[in-house]
């Protein structure tokens, strides 16, 4: 008797799906829920489970096509059933075709690790190992750098690196290839390393035309026919430079891209007459994805948001005597300083719920209001600012918020925040006054509605009960989304927020 293994349902706005990995091939055992392969969609990964114990039999869908929701992937032969014939006949065929690619000779690809669900692609930063040198499993060989992260790719077996597929500077999607390595062999090259050069060497040539041996998705070929598009026009992102949907369709707009950035896009003007002088006094260094990414980002922000900024400014004597009372007790019963930051996430919780809509986005023609807080803290760091996430900060206490700012700061810093850790945030706190900053107006992080610009605290002279005082006061900036935010509630957020850092009371009174 034969089970159906199909498509699980991909979530309300997926339609579709790339097979990107087989765990188990035709004629092996499965246990029921055993993982039987992986499949990609624009927004997650999605692994498939076994629905039954028995034999994989066929497999319907191989890796890199597209399937839609419900579509057959493969078939169980349950226990006590024999397999069925088409799969002995149809894979050999397949067989040979993807074991020579890793298997032969005891060669191991290295492949791009995940790099999270929004995460398409990665640029080659750094090689650690060079050809010829002789590897340990789990030694470190190159670094990824993403739009958001650093990722190093550790080698999956002993041996010596063979070749480097992708080199420095190279932008490798998902699921290319880096390197390969030789298991089990030590130091110098070997009489396959020529071999395996010139095969790797024809494979780009091939990705085109031709020359390869490895069958595009079936969609990609209809899309290819029907717009009439030359194969050796497109650049395959799938396994082994096979050709998906989406790459016709990146193909098909790449001239109409290329032609719009130059006619509009300001930074692609081109300079000026420079000095013979001065240009042998400049220095290029080439744009980093991080980098890339923030400018887009922040750009993408003021080109769709109707973004306004306002105003207040905050008599910080509460805070800051609260805190020098406290700071030492604090820090002896919870092993964390007790900084600002805690203070300013506490009374943005408080704020946030009087005006839900500062913690709201925009999705189409809905508002999506958040019955939590997840708080981005922008952190700078030596290649550019991210925003790690502490999620549900309206439930922690204020040592858990010093806890986790901490921690997430200095791993910001080193570059190891994974990708989960930057994602889903619902309003953010950014401290240019760590800077020295004393009047900003900061940008949005789309899709959110608020940020709140925290700055420098400054001594000024300031008029309370008719006398002239001196206190150390800081301004408050909140740049809101207009479109959702109207300004009563970004002023109201922002008074809220100053009453409860004036008054920290207020905080525990819920007031």
């Amino acid at each position: 008797m034969s089970t159906e293994v199909r498509v699980p349902t991909l979530g309300e706005s997926v339609t579709e799906a790339t097979v990107a990995t087989w765990f188990k091939k035709p004629g092996d055992t499965v246990a029921a829920d055993e993982m039987l392969c992986e499949l990609e969609t624009d927004k997650v990964t999605v692994e498939v489970p076994s629905p039954a114990a028995g034999t994989l039999g066929e497999i319907v869908a191989a890796e890199g096509e597209t399937v839609g929701v419900d579509a057959l992937l493969a078939t169980i032969e349950e226990a006590g059933a024999s397999p069925a014939p088409k799969k002995t006949e149809d894979k050999p065929a397949e067989k040979p075709a993807q074991q020579p690619q890793s298997n032969e000779g005891k060669m191991t690809d290295v492949m791009v690790p995940s790099l999270g669900e929004s995460v398409t692609e990665a640029t080659v930063s750094t090689w650690f190992k060079k050809v010829g040198d002789t590897v340990a499993a789990d030694e470190m060989l190159c670094e990824l750098e993403t739009d958001k992260v650093s990722v190093e790719v550790p080698s999956p077996a002993a041996g010596v690196l063979k070749e480097i597929v992708a080199e420095e500077g190279t932008t490798v999607d998902a699921s290319a290839k880096l390197a390969v390595i030789a298991e089990g062999e030590s130091g110098g090259a070997s009489d396959s390393a020529p071999a395996k050069e010139e095969a790797k060497s024809e494979a780009p040539a091939a990705s085109g035309k031709g020359g390869k041996d490895v069958e595009d998705a079936p969609s990609a070929k209809k899309l290819m026919a029907e717009k009439g598009i030359d194969p050796a026009s497109v650049q395959g992102s799938g396994k082994d430079g096979r050709i998906m949907k989406e790459d016709v369709a990146k193909a098909e707009s790449a001239p109409k891209q290329a032609s719009v950035s130059v006619a509009s896009t300001p930074s692609q003007a081109p300079r000026g007459p420079v000095n013979a002088d001065d240009a042998s006094r400049e220095e290029r260094v080439k744009m980093t994805r991080l980098r890339a990414t923030i400018a887009k980002r922040l750009k993408d922000s003021q080109n769709t948001a109707a973004m306004l900024t306002t105003y207040n400014e905050v008599d910080m004597s509460g805070v800051m005597n609260l805190r020098n009372e406290y700071k030492d007790l604090f820090n002896k019963k919870h092993g964390v300083k007790l900084g600002f930051m805690s203070f300013f996430v506490k009374a943005c919780c408080h704020a946030l719920k009087e005006v839900p809509e500062v913690n709201a986005e925009i999705d189409g023609n809905e508002v999506v209001y958040k019955n939590y807080v997840h708080m981005g803290v922008a952190v700078g760091t030596p290649n550019g600012l991210v925003v790690p996430v502490v999620r549900d900060a309206d439930q922690m206490s204020f040592a858990s918020i010093e806890k986790t700012i901490a921690e997430m700061g200095t791993r910001a810093r080193d570059g190891k925040l994974s990708m989960a850790e930057m994602q889903g945030g619902s309003f953010t706190i950014s401290n240019g006054g760590v800077y020295g900053s004393l009047m900003s107006s900061p940008i949005l992080n789309p899709p959110q509605s608020g940020i709140l610009g925290m700055h420098k605290i400054q001594e000024r002279p300031m008029v309370e009960n008719g006398q002239i005082v001196i206190k150390p006061m800081m301004y408050l900036a909140l740049s809101y989304d207009h479109r959702i935010v109207d300004g009563k509630g970004a002023v109201t957020f922002l008074v809220r927020v100053k009453e409860a850092l004036e008054d920290p009371r207020r905080l525990l009174m819920d007031l």
